[in-house]
């Protein structure tokens, strides 16, 4: 019977394997294309919405803008594809986590990346199944799906915590998103370009990680509020933080502005496919 060490000396050799691959790097950095494009339509979406149009400011409604465009369910495979190329990319960083001692600290750090790398690996997992589902010819509604969810938590003994505790996974994870684009932390992973180039990818960067990461706050604050008020109509996901922004005294202003720094954030991780480090 194969030991414990030898099941992990395995699974760091199948990961360096993998990332030594020429055509599974391509797919992973594929990936970032796909990811950016689908934070672009976003952007773009929420960008129309703010000026009195309609659409659905969420992965779903910009799969579905791809879906109606020619030959957009071819899009939507390569989409996927490049996706769940992407999440094994992360699952084999998370199993290797690398650069980091064996010390406790080091310990502690390596399992904090490791958690990361997967967490990262389930989005990229859950978007490429929807994107897959949309070009099959799903077309579901992702706030009614989010409210669904909320309201199948609320109806089981303790569920209110568990969708207040999602609520406050999410909202944590956007301020993560702000630090790193204060503090410009994202250029630890990437190769900055020399020169006017390099600037403006960071530029495009530092906004585009704070928009999405107040996008995110509010989807944990809707969370949040539905699981203390047992209303899972407050609940909503990028599609309801975005009406939640119009509600606002200078909504709609303030909705083009996240509308313009989730555009950011989708070119910058298109151009991000060139430059990550792999």
């Amino acid at each position: 019977m194969e030991t414990r060490d030898g099941v992990k000396a395995n699974a760091k050799h199948l990961a360096r394997e993998a990332e030594s691959s020429f055509a599974f790097e391509t797919l992973a950095r594929a990936g970032y294309v796909a990811n950016g494009v689908i934070h672009a339509l976003i952007g773009a979406i929420v960008i129309v919405i703010a000026s009195g149009g309609r659409g659905e400011g969420d992965q779903l409604g910009a799969m579905k803008a791809v879906a109606g465009a020619p030959v957009g369910f071819v899009v939507l495979w390569l989409i996927a594809i490049g996706l769940w190329a992407l999440a094994l990319w992360h699952v084999s960083e998370g199993i290797l986590a690398r650069d980091l001692s064996d010390d406790i600290e080091g310990a502690a750090r390596k399992w904090s990346r490791r958690l990361s790398e997967f967490g990262q690996a389930a989005v990229f997992v859950a978007l490429g199944g929807i994107s897959a589902a949309v070009a099959m010819g799903a077309r579901p509604d992702g706030e009614k799906t989010a409210e669904g969810a909320s309201r199948s938590l609320l109806q089981i003994p303790g569920g209110h915590i568990v969708l207040g505790l999602v609520g406050v996974g999410i909202g944590v994870g956007g301020v993560a998103f702000v630090v790193m684009g204060v503090r410009r932390s994202f250029r630890n992973r990437i190769r900055i370009p020399d020169g006017g180039l390099g600037w403006g990818f960071t530029t495009l960067g530092v906004v585009g990680f704070v928009a999405k990461g107040i996008a995110l706050l509010i989807v944990g604050v809707l969370l949040g509020v539905a699981a203390v008020r047992a209303d899972a109509r407050v609940a909503g996901g990028l599609d309801g933080a975005v009406d939640a922004v119009l509600e606002l005294p200078l909504g709609p202003a303030l909705a083009w502005v996240v509308g313009l720094g989730l555009l950011a954030y989708g070119v910058f991780t298109i151009a991000r496919a060139r430059f990550a480090w792999m």
